[in-house]
């Protein structure tokens, strides 16, 4: 047999090293670590206590310190609410678009074109021909008439106004 040597010690014992640390590794893993640690909820403070968020389903609580101990319990989703929102409608939209594919339901639809011109239409100022002025359509005597009776009516009402306070005035004098 060989005599051991310093160098084959030494290997032997970088070896155990190694196995040692391999194995207490393993251990390591086989304890699970507290959710907090390895990033699953996520913790902000609040001044209730704190806002728990978990990052692999998106659930948040609020969790609070009581005569027992800490409690947490679920803030209401309204992702949930909103969802079941745009559900709903878009089952209406395509039940409309259904109604709208069945046919034609708008009543009172005519088939010939509407006319392009509107007869109410004011006609536009031209420039006069060879100068450059632009001619202003004067109002018609019609124009004039209805003006002309909104203002006696206004004035009307305003003297009446006038006659009426004065009386008030006089009499409580």
């Amino acid at each position: 047999m060989r005599p051991v040597t310093s160098s084959t010690t030494s290997w032997f014992a970088v070896a155990a090293f190694a196995v040692v640390i391999v194995v207490s590794g393993g251990f390591a893993a086989a304890q699970s670590a507290p959710d907090s640690e390895n990033g699953r909820y996520s913790m902000t403070p609040i001044p209730e206590g704190v806002l728990r968020l978990d990052t692999r389903t998106g659930a948040m609580s609020t969790c609070t310190k009581n005569g027992a101990g800490w409690a947490c319990y679920a803030v209401p989703d309204e992702r949930s609410a909103l969802d079941a929102e745009i559900g709903r409608l878009q089952a209406e939209v395509e039940k409309l678009k259904g109604q709208l594919a069945a046919g034609p339901t708008v009543s009172g639809k005519i088939d010939e074109p509407l006319p392009k011109s509107d007869p109410l239409k004011k006609a536009e100022p031209r420039a006069a021909e060879g100068e450059r002025k632009i001619e202003i359509p004067l109002p018609s005597d019609q124009d004039l008439d209805r003006v002309m009776s909104f203002l006696e009516r206004a004035w009307r009402r305003l003297i009446d106004m006038a006659n009426r306070v004065q009386k008030d005035v006089s009499g409580k004098i």
